[in-house]
């Protein structure tokens, strides 16, 4: 019988939300602790899912009776909560991104990776099964030498403005995922062009941002790849991936609730709507990740990105705003 995973969650807010619905989901998993400054959030997560209630992590990693940790805390709060877990000999998973800044990362860097324990990060686009089926197919050459690869990424509408403000921007808070999909198919990138534009918020050109981009990273062997983000989509959760090679193509597109068609007088082969926010299009993909996850607690082969993945996403996202400041093509090293 597979061991029983005790699971303390540091955070509930609406990422919370979702891991507290996984760990509840799996039959090998139990929510032990529910840790949230904001005492009463945490209360209502507990009585709902289960666990011992604090405001204080440190709680959390002293208790003795967690066999991991899910961070997910406000970003500011990732470095410490990383630290403090790998002091205390606690396996995480960590959402993204691991910092804004990319010097508090690299000060942890080489304590990550002497760890004693797993820290994973929580980019779950990489375990939502179309994404990964296509990954597999071009890695197994099925469409000869991947050359292009291009990834669309829209939510259905703006975040709330305090969100924004704190999110760090929308290449380190949306395009991030991106770019880790990107690495997921060509680890290795070189070059970063980026443009940004505010199209159609009243929020984000106060704060310096864009609400809309476009970016193409250079692989180490000429590939390109091109991201298209919006902060807005009339039409739904937009999520695309087409992979091109010199044999052929391949392409997930957009997921709705039912696959079936309809043909009437007012329109033909008529869909049902795409799925409008991330909780639905990803749902599965967030189980799948925390199944991975409790693989790597229990020391078995896991597929779960690291520390690595999460810095190098972190670097492509500062190259990308670095680009879009200046204009220029902006050189990477992800080593």
């Amino acid at each position: 019988m597979t061991q029983q995973v005790r699971i303390g969650l540091i955070g509930t807010g609406r990422i919370g939300q979702v891991h507290a619905l996984s760990i509840d989901a799996l039959k090998n998993t139990t929510l032990q602790w529910v840790c949230d400054p904001f005492i009463e959030s945490a209360e209502r997560t507990a009585a709902q899912f289960g666990g011992r209630v604090t405001a204080d992590p440190a709680d959390v990693l002293a208790a003795g009776d967690v066999d991991a940790v899910i961070i997910a805390s406000p970003t500011a709060t990732h470095v410490d909560l990383i630290s403090a877990a790998i002091d205390a000999g606690i396996p995480a998973l960590c959402e993204k991104p691991i910092d804004l800044d990319i010097a508090r990362v690299d000060a942890l860097r080489e304590k990550a990776a002497g760890a004693s324990v797993p820290i994973v990060l929580g980019f779950n686009r990489r375990f939502d099964r179309h994404f990964t089926d296509l990954q597999q197919r071009v890695a197994a050459g099925e469409i000869g030498r991947l050359e292009q690869l291009t990834i669309t990424s829209r939510d259905p509408a703006e975040s709330p403005a305090a969100y924004l403000a704190t999110s760090g921007g929308i290449f380190r808070d949306m395009t991030i995922h991106d770019f880790d999909i990107a690495r997921f198919f060509l680890p290795d990138i070189v070059e970063v062009t980026a443009r940004g534009a505010a199209v159609f918020s009243e929020i984000v050109p106060g704060l310096g941002d864009y609400d809309s981009v476009m970016v193409v990273l250079r692989g180490a062997n000429d590939e390109l790849i091109s991201i298209t983000n919006s902060r807005h989509a009339a039409y739904g959760y937009d999520q695309r991936i087409e992979a091109f090679g010199s044999e052929g193509l391949l392409q997930v597109g957009n997921q709705t609730d039912t696959a079936v068609r309809h043909w009437g007088a007012d329109a033909v082969e008529s869909l049902a709507p795409y799925q409008n926010f991330f909780l639905e299009r990803y749902a599965e993909a967030y189980r799948s990740e925390l199944v991975e996850f409790v693989k790597a607690v229990q020391g078995e082969p896991s597929r779960s990105p690291g520390f690595e993945d999460g810095r190098a996403a972190l670097v492509l996202a500062d190259a990308a705003e670095l680009s879009s400041r200046t204009g220029a093509a902006v050189a990477v090293d992800l080593s």
